[in-house]
């Protein structure tokens, strides 16, 4: 009997990479639900090369990241900013305009 596995595609392999960075990457603009911000992968990927960029010598997981990302808010990538934008409009716009 021959036992076949499949490899994951290159693709799958940077999404997975991708996601193991992301958690790093936990940023966002002083709100009230932080925590959820941090956890959300829409922010995560939209705005990691941002994160890195712009704050890469800070704590993800403090204070300091959010401040830092609200203060760099007008250099944050288009890509970041639409990620704002769609976790806005599905959490009822939660992050600072």
């Amino acid at each position: 009997m021959r036992v076949v596995t499949a490899r994951p595609s290159s693709s799958t392999v940077c999404l997975g990479r991708v996601l193991k960075i992301a958690p790093f990457a936990l940023l966002m603009l002083a709100a009230n639900p932080a925590q959820a911000q941090r956890e959300d992968q829409g922010l995560q990927l939209g705005c990691a090369n941002d994160y890195f960029r712009l704050c890469a010598g800070v704590d993800p997981n403090s204070t300091d990241a959010e401040r830092c990302m609200e203060r760099n808010r007008p250099r944050l990538s288009p890509e970041c900013k639409n990620a704002i934008g769609d976790y806005d409009r599905r959490t009822g716009g939660r992050s600072q305009k």
